[in-house]
């Protein structure tokens, strides 16, 4: 199976602020003393100039408009209600944040059957909200495809019984842990795995910082050095700078690239570019106020299609 594909999915926003119902526990979001009709027209450039960079390298990127009147702040990040599959499977995620349910659109799934790709079916995940349980597609899931491993931070939006019964569906191993973060003093769960770890064919970038218990870090590393993977450790301040939040994405001349924003790879030493670079290229876009009122970045922003073409 492969691990990185040529074609991302992504939403253009059209009515993206701070989102009031995630910042409860994403503790990445700041305030911004502007008003939201000029925080949207920032991220829109944002937006733009981040496709037009992954489209001029030769990655194919599924541009979907957000309709105005369904007022989903969050809509950008679409990685977190959906995840599309190279057997044909779309999964369909439970989210925490009410408004962020709206996301889900049938009008997304039309869309990439008339580019050419085949859905052959759901794997539905989205009843456990009714429940009060969660878990945020591959924000909350990073799944090493190569070698059919699962690894989830648990938060309140990554449900331990839900993401093993994930790993049930798609034939995975699960790795289970918790990130931590400092926030007023307190060390306090990571709202997604995908903001303190990344996982690309040949190496794993990671805070392992952030992870207390030193049994979990253990398991975590044993894993990863088990299956291949040359790990990147990141600190704390830099994941804070959201260098944990990369993306590999292959291209359609054979090129790979490792997506990230530019104040992840601002943050980076070199030392850490130069591992990168050793197994592939760096794309990085200012994505400043999608970062700073949204509490996500790149990797969020891209949501891969695996799907299969008709």
């Amino acid at each position: 199976m492969q691990q990185i594909t040529d074609t991302i999915l992504m939403i253009r926003p059209v009515a993206f602020r701070m989102n009031e119902e995630t910042a409860v526990n994403n503790y990445f979001q700041e305030d911004l003393d502007i008003k939201n009709t000029e925080i949207n027209t920032r991220a829109q450039k944002e937006f733009d100039d981040f496709v037009d960079k992954l489209r001029s390298v030769g990655v194919r990127v599924i541009v979907e408009d957000d309709p105005p009147e369904m007022d989903t702040p969050d809509s950008i990040f679409p990685n977190n209600w959906v995840s599309f599959h190279s057997s044909g499977t779309v999964g369909l995620y439970p989210m925490f944040a009410v408004n962020r349910r709206r996301e889900r659109r049938e009008e997304i799934m039309d869309r990439l059957e008339a580019e050419g790709f085949i859905i052959e079916g759901y794997m539905d995940y989205t009843s456990a909200e009714e429940e009060g349980v969660f878990l945020e597609g591959t924000g909350s899931i990073l799944m090493d495809r190569e070698n059919q491993i699962a690894y989830c931070a648990l938060s309140p939006r990554a449900h331990e019984e839900l993401f093993i019964e994930f790993c049930e569906d798609f034939e995975c191993d699960p790795v289970v842990f918790t990130a931590y973060q400092t926030v007023d003093g307190q060390r306090l769960p990571i709202y997604h795995t995908n903001v303190m770890m990344a996982l690309a064919e040949h190496f794993a970038v990671i805070c392992l910082d952030s992870i207390d218990d030193k049994q979990e870090k253990k398991l975590v590393k044993k894993r990863l050095k088990e299956s291949g993977k040359e790990i990147l450790d990141i600190t704390e301040e830099q994941m804070h700078c959201f260098a944990g939040n990369m993306l590999q994405v292959g291209t359609t001349t054979g090129e790979k690239y490792m997506v990230m924003s530019k104040a992840a790879h601002e943050s980076l030493r070199k030392d850490q570019i130069s591992l990168i670079e050793k197994y592939c290229s760096i794309l990085s876009s200012d994505l400043t106020t999608i970062e700073t009122a949204g509490g996500g970045s790149a990797r969020c922003m891209m949501a891969e299609v695996f799907l299969p073409r008709s």
